[in-house]
């Protein structure tokens, strides 16, 4: 492709963002990758708590902390799927990649400047301030791991099952605005995992889905052709589930 057109990337520093990096880098010229470090887990489960009561934290954490331990022997399982579905997920060129505290720095502002690209593609960060958001004329788009708006916030592929409702498990590539998983539809697809998958591997199976829809999204940059899609759906925000409802889906529905 001769008009490749120039991105930079923010990103959180995981291996979603990655796969995408090596999922498009070739079809158009990422002058630039920006990871941000995470957010402390101490300021995280202060958060909330605020937000969603102490019982409901602790049920979180809980899970978080027993899923650390299934995560391990799903390993073989990602594997081999990042194998099946030709992805990669090697560390992207040091002489492009910059680390920042936040993806709201000043930093930040001031290299998106500086490149001023044609897009930014969004993945795995905190919620994008609007000083960054306005400070190049270039859409920002991201990868929700879920299908919006019904399924808002983090794990929406494991929701969509956990709710019976599988017809909505996908992800989807988004416009971004200054709330959570709310800006405007570009494309969306769905994700039928097997006996074989569980809360660890589902991610993978979206960020295959979702790079060639995030492909699609740059071509109709290239083209001047963005145009957002309507949906029906009920908006909803969901949370990390707490052990008591990873249990209860897993005992009653088989999702793990």
């Amino acid at each position: 492709m001769d008009n490749k057109i120039n991105v930079v990337m923010l990103c959180g520093d995981g291996e979603s963002s990655r796969i995408m990096f090596n999922g498009i880098a070739s079809h158009v010229n990422i002058e630039r990758i920006v990871f941000e470090n995470k957010v402390s887990s101490k300021v995280l489960i202060q958060r909330r708590i605020k937000k969603l009561g102490i019982t409901t934290v602790f049920g979180q954490v809980l899970f978080i902390l027993v899923n650390k331990l299934l995560a391990r022997p799903s390993r073989a399982r990602i594997s081999q799927l990042i194998l099946d579905y030709g992805l990669s997920d090697t560390h992207p060129p040091e002489n492009i990649t910059t680390f920042v505290n936040s993806i709201n720095d000043e930093e930040t502002i001031n290299l998106l400047k500086k490149i001023n690209p044609d897009a930014v593609v969004v993945n795995g960060t905190r919620i994008i301030s609007g000083n960054v958001l306005s400070s190049v004329n270039a859409p920002f788009i991201n990868t929700h791991m879920g299908i919006t708006p019904k399924y808002r916030g983090v794990h929406g592929g494991y929701w969509a099952l956990a709710m019976n409702d599988s017809a909505n498990c996908g992800v989807t590539v988004h416009l971004v605005d200054q709330g959570i998983d709310t800006g405007g539809i570009l494309y969306q697809d769905t994700i039928h995992p097997n006996q074989d998958d569980n809360f660890n591997t589902y991610p993978i199976h979206q960020i295959a889905k979702a790079i060639p829809l995030m492909k699609e999204a740059l071509d109709d940059v290239r083209e001047k052709r963005l145009k957002i899609k309507k949906s029906t759906l009920p908006s909803q925000l969901w949370y990390h589930p707490t052990i008591l409802d990873y249990a209860k889906y897993w005992i009653q529905r088989g999702i793990k």
